[in-house]
């Protein structure tokens, strides 16, 4: 445990449950925490984080896990982004998530070289115009925008599974930008 972890005082044992952390992602089986006395809820202390989630009825924990994965080798204002919009989803703000996915692209858009204050239709036509999207992901893109403009113009809440689609899009173009690039070695 380093400095870091909170230390909560004498945690019981309490019958293992395997969930999946949404402090750290990690699956985990956590066998110390606290419970009410008809056992319907439940404080579970995550053994790899040390962070607790709660529990009613063993149900989802709360913070809730948070979708898609995260992406290494991402430059910080754009994984803070990502890291946001899947927090969201975990959350239930689907909503949320849908607009941080266009704030996303325009970030990644100025990043590889497109001047900032542009309108969001210029983002997208700078990265498909210039080979950061992949073929056939000038949908999605699109797709991104449109959803948002939904989100942000009109009176409707976006539900999870739009969320779901444009993080998993992002995600997409994040490895393909930023991870797979900074796996290749130079040659000497």
């Amino acid at each position: 445990m380093d400095a870091l972890s909170p230390n909560w005082g004498n945690p019981q044992g309490i019958p293992p449950f395997a969930y999946t952390c949404g402090h750290c992602d990690n699956t985990v089986s956590s066998e110390r925490g606290w419970c009410t006395v008809d056992g319907r809820h439940v404080v579970r202390i995550c053994p790899h984080c040390n962070r607790p989630s709660f529990f009613e009825d063993q149900t989802r924990p709360i913070p809730g896990v948070a979708y898609g994965r995260r992406v290494p080798n991402v430059p910080v204002n754009i994984a803070l982004l990502y890291e946001e919009a899947r927090r969201s989803t975990a959350g239930g703000n689907h909503t949320a998530a849908v607009l941080l996915c266009r704030k996303i692209l325009m970030h990644i858009a100025v990043d590889h070289g497109a001047k900032p204050g542009q309108s969001f239709v210029e983002y997208v036509e700078h990265l498909a115009n210039n080979g950061f999207v992949p073929p056939n992901g000038k949908g999605w893109v699109d797709q991104i925008r449109k959803k948002s403009n939904e989100a942000n113009h009109e009176i409707v809440v976006m539900e999870s599974i739009d969320s779901k689609d444009l993080l998993t899009f992002i995600e997409m173009i994040l490895t393909f930008l930023y991870d797979f690039p900074s796996r290749i070695q130079p040659n000497p």
